[in-house]
């Protein structure tokens, strides 16, 4: 039997996800650094970085109101599994050496699974965003030969 099932990733996920208020975003946009620094010092973790960045952009773009395409539920997976990170007393406790990090990783993992398509959906919708801003010309530029 392993020691952390998929099954016991999902409950830990629901039970963080349902905590989740918009009120509570804020908060967690400002740990991102805290977050970022425990999956970097992780072992097991630390393949999810990328991944965890791109959350925290989907987040931030949705506190902002510049992207709301995606349902509530899934904003609440995402700011769940995060919160779920950030809690060194978690299902299996951070300070356990080996094991610690695997809860974690699990609950990162499975949120990955639950909500691939929305943050496939979001990161084209960055890359498009970022392209066409990069793509119009400065309007405090002029024209000084014509």
């Amino acid at each position: 039997m392993a020691l952390f099932s998929e099954k016991k990733a999902r409950q830990q996920l629901d039970a963080e996800a349902s905590k989740v208020h918009r009120e509570d975003l804020a908060a967690l946009l400002e740990r991102q650094r805290a977050i970022e620094d425990k999956v970097k010092g992780s072992g097991r973790m630390a393949r999810f970085t990328t991944d965890i960045r791109l959350m925290f952009s989907l987040l931030r773009d949705y506190w902002k109101g510049d992207y709301r395409q995606i349902p509530w539920k899934s904003i609440a997976a995402i700011a769940g599994a995060l919160l779920y990170v950030l809690n060194p007393l978690d299902f299996i406790p951070d300070i356990i050496l080996a094991f610690g990090f695997l809860d974690d990783a699990g609950v990162v993992a499975l949120c990955l699974k639950l909500v691939e398509s929305d943050l496939h959906r979001y990161a084209a919708w960055k890359e498009h965003r970022e392209a066409s801003s990069t793509s119009r010309p400065d309007s405090t530029t002029t024209d000084i030969t014509g």
